[in-house]
């Protein structure tokens, strides 16, 4: 739905809505985002409010729950007008330059570290597909959330970083002009990725192109994963011409 369809206030309570569901992993309530998010409304309003945004599709209401969480048309919204996204911090982006550069006359070498360096910033799971080559790093990160508690939705992840057509299939589904993409929950296409994300951003190689991204749950922390996925692909592509 378009972004002027919302009030002022309206945009205000889905984005604490959606930030509080990234840190919590769990469904929000009116009173906690209230006193949590120090809301300038009552309760009672916000409950309003919350009405009225899962009435358009942002919000839902989980069975036998009084809390609310984003759909996923509302993350999607979040992120085309309402997330104001992180600044890479200068010493950061050294600091991963510096750890690739020793890679940068080896492709393999290039990819592997790439991957490792950026799930450890993300803080994530990483994956760089690159010509015939799958690396990924951080699959523990994921069993830190909630979401991949569930063994059908964590054997299907780490299936996918087996399967090179399947993860080529994923990074060709978005053809936009953006730098970083992003698919969220069933814009994925497999059942058992409902719960999960995707970022990520196309890099050159000298014999084409490769992908590098982060596949998390789709309340990931964008606002950070989206300035790390952006530069790493910067940093691939730059560091590519050596070759």
């Amino acid at each position: 739905m378009p972004i002027s369809n919302l009030s002022d206030r309206q945009k205000k309570l889905l984005c604490a809505v959606i930030e509080e569901y990234i840190e919590e992993a769990k469904p929000i309530g009116s009173q906690n985002l209230v006193a949590k998010c120090k809301l300038e409304v009552s309760p009672a309003t916000v409950r309003n409010e919350m009405v009225r945004l899962l009435e358009e599709g942002l919000l839902d209401k989980p069975h036998s729950s009084a809390g609310r969480v984003p759909t996923t048309m509302g993350i999607r919204l979040y992120l085309s007008d309402l997330m104001r996204e992180e600044e890479l911090p200068v010493i950061e982006e050294v600091s991963l330059k510096q750890r690739l550069w020793p890679q940068r006359f080896s492709e393999i070498g290039l990819w592997y570290e790439g991957a490792m360096a950026l799930a450890d910033s993300a803080k994530n799971l990483a994956v760089v597909l690159a010509g015939d080559y799958i690396f990924s790093a951080g699959a523990v990160s994921i069993l830190e959330n909630p979401e991949f508690f569930d063994i059908d939705v964590t054997r299907t992840v780490l299936h996918l970083l087996d399967r090179r057509d399947l993860l080529s299939e994923l990074f060709s589904k978005v053809a936009s002009d953006r730098e970083v993409h992003t698919l969220l929950g069933s814009e994925l296409g497999l059942t058992n990725l409902l719960p999960c994300g995707l970022v990520f951003a196309r890099f050159g190689t000298k014999d084409g192109e490769g992908a590098i991204g982060v596949l998390g749950p789709n309340r990931m922390d964008y606002a950070r994963v989206l300035p790390r996925v952006r530069y790493m692909a910067e940093l691939l592509s730059e560091l590519s011409r050596e070759w």
